[in-house]
């Protein structure tokens, strides 16, 4: 067998279709997991990714505030009906997706969202330091698109693991509310203000508290 329980979890979890569907679409093409996701979405069975093309115009601005008004998160997520959008489950995934917000701390959305000049400047401060280490600058070059690969994942609110839950990131949370609900289910855009933020004074291991809140520590 070319592939896991973990890869079945992980199949299952990106397209909201059942594990003996995702088993089977792993096996047909070899573990290759891009191409179970077509061969699901081919066959009709890939739920979440047929729902990723309906439009979301409903949803909610969801707020949560953390530490007596020290930490607060405004975020908007989208789904198909008000229906859906006042029920307590939808409710329930803004808590869990602004909370993780709130512990982790990302710069955006996704990936794509990214300020082309913030990656450059990575990119920089990559070679540079590659360079310093001395490392021909090709090398260098080669060296920092790891690091670029890890600072994406590390302020990507869509890669991040979910602090409740690391086994799974907060897209792959996304898609299993999908598969749930029954309707497409987007995190738009979000804010996130700390107390003193920028200035010199700072909160003693305020984040760490708020991690732990988050993980139900």
């Amino acid at each position: 067998m070319s592939f896991s329980a973990s890869d079945v979890k992980d199949l299952r979890a990106r397209t909201g279709a059942g594990i003996l569907d995702c088993r089977k679409a792993l096996a047909e093409n070899d573990g290759d997991v891009t191409a179970a996701i077509e061969w699901l979405r081919a066959k009709g069975v890939a739920k979440a990714a047929k729902k990723a093309t309906r439009a979301a115009t409903e949803g909610a601005v969801y707020s949560y505030i953390h530490g007596g008004g020290k930490l607060g998160v405004l975020l908007e997520v989208n789904c198909e009906t008000d229906f859906v959008a006042r029920g307590d489950d939808f409710q329930g995934f803004c808590k869990q997706v602004a909370m993780h917000i709130a512990a982790a701390g990302p710069q955006w959305v996704n990936e794509a969202d990214a300020p082309a000049e913030v990656i450059e400047a990575e990119r920089r401060v990559g070679v540079q330091q590659a360079i310093e280490q001395g490392k021909p600058e090709h090398i260098a070059e080669k060296m920092v698109a790891g690091k670029i690969k890890k600072f994406l994942k590390e302020n990507t609110l869509m890669l991040q693991p979910f602090v409740m839950d690391e086994d799974k990131t907060i897209e792959q949370l996304q898609t299993e509310f999908v598969a749930a609900c029954g309707e497409n289910v987007k995190i738009r855009r979000f804010v996130r203000w700390q107390l003193g933020e920028g200035l010199e004074k700072k909160a003693d291991n305020f984040v760490e508290e708020v991690a732990r809140m988050a993980a139900g520590n």
